[in-house]
């Protein structure tokens, strides 16, 4: 999970932890930990995070390497 980007995200928006947790409908310290990699994202919080910044949650949460499937390396 690319919990990087949503940290630069966060800051690249001037928000605290505070202001996206309030936003998302969490605690301060459960986004915290999520943006931490302390605790699991679950689909609901990560759609929400995703609103947050006008984003897919694929743009915030998943890698941009591609699969061996994508880059056809698959053999049928």
């Amino acid at each position: 999970m690319e919990l990087e980007k949503l940290k630069r995200m966060r800051t690249k928006d001037n928000l605290t932890y505070k202001q996206v947790a309030d936003l998302v409908g969490i605690s301060k310290e459960y986004y915290w930990m999520i943006e931490n990699g302390k605790r699991r994202l679950t689909y609901e919080h990560a759609v929400k995070i995703a609103k947050v910044f006008n984003v897919s949650p694929d743009h915030i949460f998943l890698s941009n390497e591609l699969t061996k499937c994508e880059l056809g390396e698959v053999s049928m």
